[in-house]
């Protein structure tokens, strides 16, 4: 996130919390990535605090947390103290560790995950959390990071929902409660997330595959005049998710999953994973070139590499 919208989150969250009443409620946010320190800056309007745990963080995610004016803790088991609910938000391979840790700690309010994963996934962190007293909502995030309204949606389901979208009131976070089944919010997260990030896998996949063969501007011209809008979309899908590309490899293993327990094919989304797991060295490199990132995915091992 550029030094820009850390300031534009700060004065949002001022703005926020001058426009809407305080709620008795101390919030602990696991952890300020690019997302979650929105999704801090925005529970900020309410909250009485809201607060973060810096071991192990990088100083870019410190610099997030200040910026949005969360109070720092140095220790996950005192940030726990007297909190009434913890927002987890991290990449899809580390929420079960995230759950358990806080869980150790005795922890017995209200944790959100908020993560990418599987209603399965999510059922399992259900357990771990509701076996050690807390109570557990399902939660899934659709959109950029909250820099305005009309942008983010944050679904919750399950009991405690309400709650949730009470801290959000006023925000800039769009909180909505939805009813279904166990895992409603997981769901729908990846029910959204298997088009929208799936479909950008295999329209980088088809630049990549055009290319090996030697046909990739002939695809390109051939769109231009029958799908006159890819040519422009499968670059901005290389520029704009070659950096977030490391983080996508675990939702796209955990949409899988999902496909794979309701009796659907999971090879589309494992596919995807793959995909996604070569273009891990853009990692922190924003607005990659198309080029670079078509050639990532190219694999050494491939005959036509060879000739």
């Amino acid at each position: 996130m550029a030094r820009r919208d850390l300031l534009y989150v700060r004065r949002r969250g001022v703005e926020t919390r001058a426009n809407a009443g305080k709620i008795d409620m101390n919030v602990v946010i696991l952890h300020p990535g690019n997302m979650g320190v929105t999704i801090g800056a925005a529970a900020a309007g309410r909250a009485q605090e809201v607060r973060w745990v810096s071991t192990n963080r990088s100083f870019e995610t410190q610099e997030r947390a200040e910026s949005a004016s969360l109070v720092t803790y140095d220790c996950l088991a005192v940030a726990l103290e007297n909190a009434h609910v913890v927002v987890c938000v991290c990449p899809p391979y580390a929420a079960t560790d995230v759950a358990r840790a806080v869980a150790a700690c005795g922890y017995r309010g209200l944790y959100v995950d908020g993560n990418a994963v599987s209603p399965e996934s999510a059922r399992k962190i259900s357990a771990i959390i509701t076996n050690g007293g807390a109570r557990f909502v399902h939660g899934g995030i659709i959109g950029p990071p909250a820099l305005r309204r009309g942008t983010t949606r944050f679904y919750v389901s399950g009991d405690g929902a309400s709650e949730i979208t009470s801290l959000f009131e006023g925000s800039l976070v769009d909180c909505r409660a939805i009813h279904g089944k166990a895992g409603a919010a997981s769901a729908l997260k990846m029910s959204y997330a298997a088009w929208a990030k799936g479909s950008t896998a295999l329209l980088l996949g088809v630049r990549a595959l055009s290319r090996a063969y030697g046909v990739e501007s002939e695809l390109c011209a051939e769109w231009d005049l029958s799908r006159p809008y890819l040519r422009e979309r499968s670059a901005r899908a290389a520029s704009d998710n070659a950096y977030k590309a490391w983080r996508f490899e675990g939702e796209m293993r955990e949409i899988a999953d999902a496909f794979a327990t309701a009796g659907l094919p999971e090879g589309f989304h494992l596919a995807a994973a793959d995909i996604f797991a070569r273009l891990a060295g853009f990692k922190d490199q924003p607005e990659a070139e198309p080029e670079a990132v078509i050639a990532a995915l190219q694999s050494s091992d491939s005959p036509l590499a060879a000739g």
